[in-house]
């Protein structure tokens, strides 16, 4: 049996001592078995009692804890009640009798959950949780683009603000944009359609329609430092290896590739497909949360860590929990259009399967007009 010796139990912010007793131990073995291939024994030892006290105070508050697939494994596997990408975690949180909702992710998905559920505690665990995507557009600015572009539909990614998504006409994501902006074209009569903010989703969306697109120069910190030199050397150095990469990225990228797709699209690859190895060119904890279930693949790890998600941690959603902080609020009148904007989305029908990137479509250039 792992012990831990009282110097080494994490410590609350309120002074309580958490222990690796053996109650604790058999509470979160589930979650090891999970993690053990990715988390030492070590690092385990300090994590499942704070596993066990968030478990805990999950049932005593009525909460859930949205898990992003760009979190750590143990918050992941540990303490996540929903796993996925942000709108299908927001999605599941509204369906969920729960009173409460801590989101594991960063401040845009907060407000995505509060717009869905305005009558739930909406719980973020650290409010520097950014996104350099979200901050490069702001309302204003999109309120000059309807002036400069009149009677074209704005198509907005998910990765905004609740200010931004008010100020547009209807959400994608990545896994969806290219059928939300064909349905958006066709609704207002037109074959162009602004796609913002993120530049290289734009780009990427472009050489998969016919519709033309206008794009807003914002970008993904973590997936904008892929290149395609980076994956080709990849593919020298692991021969074999089936490079999958997020549409986040430089469309180079997406021109080498072996499938590009959203991350549930990526993780549907994975498991269905069972690659002997694979290169997933996204956030690095992504691979990590896929591995745990894809046991027969080898998985390389091209790492750019995203500095925002990792401002989650088990710590501080213990103290969320704990505490009832830090509490996420929409301005009702701004949560009511921008719930216009998800909705509108979320009425498409779905697609059969997370939708894929069509790589030969993705090796033609087409250009778009960027602002």
């Amino acid at each position: 049996m792992l012990k831990l010796s009282i110097r080494e139990c994490p410590m609350a912010a309120d002074g309580f001592q958490f222990a690796f007793t053996p109650e604790v131990e058999a509470a979160t073995a589930p979650s090891w078995e999970k993690v053990k291939r990715h988390v030492t024994p070590m690092e385990w030892r300090g994590h499942a009692p704070l596993i066990a006290e968030i478990n805990r105070l999950k049932r005593e508050k009525d909460a859930v804890i949205l898990a992003h697939n760009y979190m750590t494994p143990e918050i992941f596997h540990g303490v996540g009640d929903y796993v996925g990408d942000s709108l299908g975690l927001a999605k599941e949180a509204a369906k969920s009798t729960a009173k409460m909702i801590v989101q594991a992710g960063v401040h845009f998905m907060a407000e995505t959950s509060k717009i869905l559920s305005p009558e739930k505690t909406v719980l973020i665990p650290d409010l520097r949780a950014g996104c350099s995507l979200a901050s490069s557009i702001t309302a204003a600015d999109v309120r000059l683009i309807k002036q400069r572009y009149p009677g074209l539909p704005v198509v907005t990614y998910v990765n905004t603000s609740a200010e931004v998504k008010a100020e547009t006409d209807i959400c994608c994501t990545s896994a969806n944009a290219v059928q939300v902006v064909e349905a958006a074209a066709r609704q207002w009569g037109v074959d162009r359609a602004i796609l913002i903010p993120d530049e290289f989703l734009a780009r990427n969306v472009a050489r998969q329609t016919e519709v033309g697109i206008i794009a807003w120069k914002g970008r993904c910190e973590v997936h904008e430092r892929f290149t395609a030199a980076d994956i080709l050397e990849l593919k020298e150095a692991y021969p074999g290896a089936e490079v999958l990469a997020h549409p986040e990225c430089p469309a180079e990228v997406l021109e080498v590739a072996d499938f590009a797709g959203s991350t549930a699209a990526m993780n549907d690859y994975v498991l269905t497909r069972k690659p002997r190895r694979v290169v997933l060119i996204t956030e690095c904890s992504m691979a990590d949360n896929v591995a745990a279930d894809a046991h027969e693949t080898e998985f390389v790890r091209p790492c750019n860590l995203c500095p925002h998600m990792k401002r989650i941690t088990l710590q501080n959603i213990y103290e969320a929990l704990l505490r009832g902080r830090h509490e996420v609020d929409v301005d009702p009148a701004i949560a009511e259009r921008a719930r216009l904007a998800v909705q509108r989305m979320v009425d498409l029908p779905p697609p059969a399967k997370p939708a894929r990137y069509d790589l030969v479509k993705a090796r033609h250039h087409v250009d778009v007009e960027l602002i």
